[in-house]
């Protein structure tokens, strides 16, 4: 095991135990009865200490925590640009930078809300490191899933998840511009209207309103460009067939702009407002539109991901942490 952080600050142990917890690393503290032993009073430190093979990804948890002062110094060596990392109660492991965009609950309330069923084929457009799609052949069994990627290097590491989580067989990442012309679609493997499901995470963040990262990784995961959506959803419109449907996320006070570029080809959208904490505004919505449909718009309940006190739902719980799929009507 390696020590992560050695502190005397009761209060910041109990806060570091929290975040490890929410996060399913397991860790020990070390120490706790040393103050008693030595008739001290909460003098002497305490240290919390993780297996190896979560001390990466507990390290950048901190970090994200703004706790990096709190870490104690990285072992020798030159670290890895790259952590390992459980999701869905560990069921999906996954490579992920160090630095940059990280998988988050977005892509897996994505994966949960794709009506996949065994024998369908599934393209997750901005794939990244593979979490959405791979979330969904984790659930589904027999579908056909292609991870597309404008990032050859984010391609190259979604491949390697695709591996070492077994998928193999029926999964591929593909590196490809999603404006390129359809012929460079062909050519990657991606036939036109030929999938069953689309699912797609695009980046949502407006520059002109919002502070933008100075990570590059992480600027173009969250900031689109004025005339990115339409792109994207063109691009789901070209390699779904017939009766194909299209799941994406997006921040919920834009939802005009996603009706707005759905119109030409979609309907039969349904709509399911995402709660951060109870009694707030939503702050994603999940949109699933069918190729071709007419049918109206509908709105469902929403899904609420906290109650009043900050404590994760019990619905939240079966999505993020068992791999249920999400109670989506229409």
């Amino acid at each position: 095991m390696r020590e992560l952080v050695r502190t005397n600050n009761a209060v910041l142990i109990t806060a570091i135990e929290a975040l490890l917890k929410s996060a399913e690393i397991p860790h020990v503290v070390l120490d706790q009865h040393m103050s008693v032993l030595e008739g001290s009073l909460g003098i002497l430190p305490r240290r919390i200490l993780v297996h190896d093979e979560h001390h990466d990804g507990a390290r950048q948890l901190l970090e994200d925590a703004g706790l990096t002062h709190e870490l104690r110094p990285a072992p020798a060596g030159a670290p890895s640009d790259l952590t390992d990392d459980a999701v869905l109660g560990g069921r999906l492991r996954l490579k992920q930078k160090r630095k940059g965009h990280r998988v988050g609950h977005d892509a897996i309330l994505l994966a949960a809300a794709t009506d996949a069923v065994p024998g369908d084929s599934v393209a997750d457009l901005g794939a990244g490191w593979g979490a959405a799609g791979l979330a969904v052949a984790m659930r589904v069994p027999d579908v056909n899933v292609t991870l597309v990627e404008i990032d050859p290097e984010l391609s190259a590491i979604a491949t390697e998840n695709i591996v070492r989580n077994g998928f193999a067989e029926r999964a591929s990442a593909v590196t490809l511009d999603l404006s390129d012309h359809p012929d460079v679609f062909a050519a990657a493997g991606l036939a036109l209207d030929s999938f069953d499901r689309v699912l797609m995470n695009p980046p949502f963040n407006d520059a002109s309103r919002q502070n933008v990262s100075p990570d590059a990784g992480r600027r173009m995961a969250h900031v689109a460009p004025h005339d990115l959506l339409v792109q994207w959803i063109d691009a789901a419109s070209r390699l779904l067939h017939s009766a194909g449907t299209l799941t994406m996320i997006w921040r919920a006070e834009a939802l005009a702009e996603v009706l707005r570029a759905l119109e030409p080809a979609f309907g039969g959208i349904v709509v399911l407002p995402v709660h951060g904490r109870e009694g707030q505004p939503a702050i994603r919505v999940i949109v699933r539109a069918s190729k071709g449909a007419r049918t109206p718009l509908a709105v469902m309940p929403g899904l609420l991901l906290n109650d009043a006190a900050g404590k994760p739902t019990a619905e939240a719980e079966e999505i993020l942490r068992d791999a249920q799929p999400l109670k989506f009507g229409g």
